[in-house]
């Protein structure tokens, strides 16, 4: 049962992640059905202000040992470093030893790892941060995919708008779905999106030094609706399709056929976003001949079916 939350201000907290964090657990909604939780914005030096990244001042009322009864500490993202003051670390610890749950938002995850408390869970963050996260970390198993993993006792959120997404599954997970969707409703948000942080990554076209193969990429991009195999590229390349395929490996460092459907991908995305077609359409002008294999690739690829991406991010004309 979620009855009292803790959150860590931190040096360099992000505002925005932990705004999220006091929006869900730190109002009082009882009007509406919704349990008081006792809420706590705690530091290491209670009543002096802690500069935010964006350099407003923060001051938490509570210090480090209002954690030691709390059933949720959340840890907001804050700047990374290599070292974070011992003493938080000390009273994440004890909090999880004596069986609190943990929730990081985005790069508060790096807090969680220097504790020590993550052991080789499964965790995420913000995509950007993944890869230095897995190489601080290698004992973990970081998925850069998916807004948040619930590990039981510890769940990590990835970037920015997904502690949202986390502390609405906590909700969910120890109040009731009825309770994470009045929460949500509040906050005209969606009590549970689909997808992960896949379809929030830009995926640029490969950069590529080997003329002969640039020319060949560029030719296939002004063309992605039509037929192209592996033999046919090598031959537009003058090359042999075993050398092509392996040239092409080098360059870029997947195959041709991946890159051509990862290209596609992106070509459907930009449509989505910008056009009137309909995802018949779509799938025919980026080279899958039809709705149903697009959406196979895009859901693979991306996370969600394409319907769902437009209604995400279509442009909006004023």
């Amino acid at each position: 049962m979620l009855r009292s939350v803790g959150a860590l201000v931190i040096d360099g907290l992000s505002m925005f992640e932990f705004g999220v964090v006091c929006e869900v657990f730190g109002i009082d909604r009882t009007e509406e059905g919704v349990p008081l939780i006792d809420f706590r914005v705690v530091g290491t030096r209670p009543g002096q202000a802690v500069r935010a990244a964006s350099g407003i001042g923060i001051t938490a009322p509570f210090g480090l040992d209002a954690l030691a009864d709390v059933d949720l500490v959340a840890v907001p993202a804050t700047t990374i470093r290599d070292e974070y003051d011992p003493a938080i670390l000390d009273a994440i610890r004890a909090a999880h030893a004596r069986g609190a749950t943990i929730v990081s938002v985005c790069s508060g995850v790096f807090v969680l790892a220097a504790a020590g408390i993550l052991g080789g869970r499964a965790v995420t963050t913000h995509w950007r941060h993944a890869d230095e996260l897995a190489a601080r970390y290698p004992e973990l198993s970081v998925n850069p995919d998916v807004l948040f993993v619930d590990e039981g006792d510890i769940v990590t959120s990835a970037g920015t708008a997904a502690g949202i997404d986390a502390c609405l599954h906590i909700v969910r997970r120890e109040l009731g779905s009825q309770i994470a969707t009045t929460i949500a409703r509040r906050m005209v948000v969606p009590p549970q999106r689909d997808g992960g942080q896949r379809q929030y990554i830009p995926q640029p076209v490969p950069e590529c030094t080997d003329d002969s193969l640039r020319h060949v990429l560029d030719w296939v991009l002004e063309r992605l609706a039509d037929d192209h195999t592996v033999d046919s590229l090598a031959a537009r390349a003058l090359m042999s399709s075993r050398t092509f395929a392996r040239r092409f490996a080098a360059e870029t460092g997947t195959t041709p056929m991946r890159w051509l459907t990862s290209q596609r991908i992106l070509r459907a995305q930009h449509l989505l976003e910008d056009s009137d077609l309909d995802v018949e359409e779509v799938a025919r002008a980026c080279g899958f001949g039809s709705a149903a294999l697009l959406r196979h690739h895009f859901r693979a690829s991306v996370g969600v079916a394409p319907g769902d991406y437009r209604a995400t991010f279509r442009a909006r004309v004023a």
